[in-house]
C-alpha cells in the first residue's frame, strides 16, 4: 500500500493503529520509512471500539502463517527471527472513516495473512470522499 499512497486523494489522512511495546515499536520504526503516523494503543481500546477480536492459535500459528514467512524469507524482507513480544493472537484490520466521522468501510481480519485488496481499499477511500 505504501507505494501507491499518491492515488489517494489529498484529503486523505492514513495511520497505522498498534499495541506494541514501546521499544519494539522504536525498532519497527528504525526499520520501516512509514510516509504516515503510527498511533499506539497500548490499552486496545482502538482494537475494541472496531471489534477485532483474537485468534486461535491454531489459525494464528498454522500453514498459511507458515507459507507467509517462507515467502517473506524468500523476497528478503525478514530481518532476523525475533522472539514475538507482543500478544500475536490479537487481529487486526483496515477501515476507512469517512469525513464525517463515519465508518464508511471495514476489514476484520481473520489472521496474520488476512489483508485486503490494496485495490479493494483504494477504492473504498476513494467512495467515502
Amino acid at each position: 500500500m505504501g507505494d501507491r499512497l499518491d492515488e489517494l486523494g489529498a484529503n486523505t489522512e492514513v495511520a497505522l493503529v498498534t499495541f506494541t511495546a514501546p521499544e519494539s515499536l522504536a525498532d519497527y520504526l528504525d526499520r520501516n520509512d512509514l510516509p504516515f503516523p503510527v498511533l499506539r494503543d497500548s490499552e486496545r481500546d482502538t482494537y475494541r471500539m472496531f471489534g477485532l477480536g483474537r485468534g486461535t492459535i491454531r489459525r494464528i500459528w498454522g500453514w498459511r502463517a507458515g507459507l507467509r514467512y517462507l515467502e517473506l524469507f524468500r523476497e528478503n524482507r525478514l530481518h532476523g527471527w525475533q522472539r514475538a513480544t507482543d500478544d500475536t493472537l490479537q487481529l487486526g484490520g483496515d477501515f476507512v472513516i469517512a469525513p464525517d466521522g463515519t465508518l464508511a468501510w471495514g476489514f476484520w481480519g481473520d489472521g496474520p495473512d488476512d489483508r485486503p485488496d490494496v485495490d479493494e481499499l483504494i477504492a473504498a477511500i476513494s467512495a467515502a470522499q
